[in-house]
């Protein structure tokens, strides 16, 4: 969690949205490898899910109330359960071979969610 004390000037020094933004990337190489039928379906989706995540937390950034904050902050939140949720159908499906590229994603949302549930506390 950021401490208190540091100065946060803009949304990229949200920890929150570096982990998300880290997310996204590793969501796009994984979706190089779908089939291609799926690119106006799971691909599609998966990936306009996973952009919600770091663009919710930014555009609660931008909020003037911490109500406001906390609202965008809980829609990147559902964002980030849409993502796990696709994933799992993916990898169900048989579109995710590489097992380091698993284990990558379910680390990288683990703790963009550990991190986006303590800013949405801290905001409260």
């Amino acid at each position: 969690m950021q401490d208190m004390e540091e100065k946060i000037k803009r949304f990229q020094d949200l920890f929150a949205w570096q982990e998300a933004h880290q997310l996204a990337l590793l969501v796009y190489k994984i979706s190089k490898e779908f089939p291609k039928e799926e690119l106006f379906a799971l691909t599609s989706q998966i990936r306009r899910a996973v952009i919600s995540v770091p663009s919710n937390i930014a555009e609660g950034y931008g909020r003037p109330s911490g109500k406001d904050r906390v609202h965008f902050f809980w829609i990147a939140k559902g964002s980030l359960l849409e993502v796990e949720s696709q994933f799992l159908i993916a990898k169900d499906l048989g579109y995710i071979k590489n097992t380091l590229f698993e284990k990558m994603f379910v680390s990288q949302l683990e703790k963009t969610d550990k991190i986006l549930t303590g800013l949405i506390k801290k905001t409260r």
